[in-house]
């Protein structure tokens, strides 16, 4: 049984980058979960093999497809999802179980996870999973794509342009209650206010994607937003950052906070593609290229979102009224 005292409950972002690591594991690994051998004596021996070590939030992992709300996984996911169902995977509170073979007892926990093991690993080899790696690369690639052109047709409708480049964020105390779906409502409510609220004068053109962010950098779910505004109108593009990074506190009831990419432009030297931007500098093009494509990077892509929820956004051309 796992000791509570040692046991530390992850958020479902860093279940999901989990469950991740552990199919990874398994289609680089020919190992068992756990290497199990028997005695003379009839008593079965557990030993730890390279991949036990995935295998410490099993429970977590398991609880994730609750069916609480209808996801879209990513492929890694989607294996782990197919592979428990195949083996009839059931929870017990020493750690989740399947039945043998023959359907007539419960195998234990250790022999469970080898079979888990070896249904994964098999599904890791079918076409549409080694499909859908590409199939992802192909969907950034075109995002890319599609944010460069839409941040060049908004500079070309207008004479100047104010792109402030912030990113939506969580404070750490709540990550461990936040699920995706969340973060989609938050979003919801977040663009509702861009017909109505002050802060959003002379906004003419954003985009939004909601991303995860890794094992490392603890981020969890987060939003990476660029907000193009007139820059005839809008001269404070700091301010402007601050007033939304605000607004994002009060959407989300104080726990939301912002970081503003803006605050400190001179890091980026001659490359910097955010603050205020003049038609007529045809050499800042490539650098506003880079700030925009950040925004759609496939190594923060999410493992799970909700059916039908759409990651990336991106506002309606207006025709300027003047320059």
């Amino acid at each position: 049984m796992t000791n509570p005292k040692f046991y530390t409950y992850l958020s479902q972002s860093d279940i999901a980058l989990q469950i991740e690591s552990l199919v990874h594991a398994i289609e680089k690994n020919d190992t068992p979960a756990f290497r199990i051998t028997q005695s003379r004596s009839g008593y079965e021996h557990v030993e730890k093999t390279r991949l036990s070590r995935y295998f410490t939030h099993i429970k977590q992992m398991v609880d994730v497809f609750d069916d609480r709300v209808e996801y879209s996984y990513s492929e890694h996911l989607q294996v782990f999802r197919d592979a428990c169902q195949d083996i009839g995977l059931e929870r017990c509170i020493d750690g989740p179980v399947c039945w043998n073979e023959k359907g007539t007892a419960y195998l234990d926990h250790h022999h469970s996870m080898n079979v888990l093991t070896a249904r994964i690993r098999r599904l890791t080899r079918e076409p549409w999973y080694r499909r859908k790696k590409g199939d992802c690369r192909h969907q950034a690639e075109q995002q890319e794509i599609r944010v460069c052109e839409y941040a060049d047709a908004i500079r070309e409708r207008y004479s100047r342009t104010t792109l402030v480049r912030i990113n939506l964020s969580y404070r750490s105390e709540v990550h461990a209650r936040l699920r995706v779906e969340h973060v989609f409502d938050d979003l919801d409510r977040l663009v509702a206010q861009h017909e109505r609220h002050p802060v959003f004068k002379h906004l003419i053109g954003y985009i939004y994607s909601v991303e995860q962010g890794d094992r490392n950098d603890g981020t969890g779910y987060h939003i990476h937003a660029a907000y193009f505004f007139n820059g005839n109108e809008l001269q404070g593009d700091v301010n402007k950052a601050i007033q939304l990074g605000e607004l994002w506190k009060n959407i989300t009831y104080g726990q939301g906070y912002m970081h503003s990419c803006n605050h400190n432009k001179e890091q980026y030297g001659d490359r910097c593609g955010i603050g205020r931007i003049e038609r007529g500098n045809q050499a800042i093009r490539p650098h506003v290229h880079n700030t925009v494509k950040y925004l759609v990077k496939d190594a923060q892509h999410l493992r799970l979102r909700p059916e039908g929820a759409r990651c990336l956004r991106m506002g309606q051309l207006k025709r300027p009224r003047q320059g």
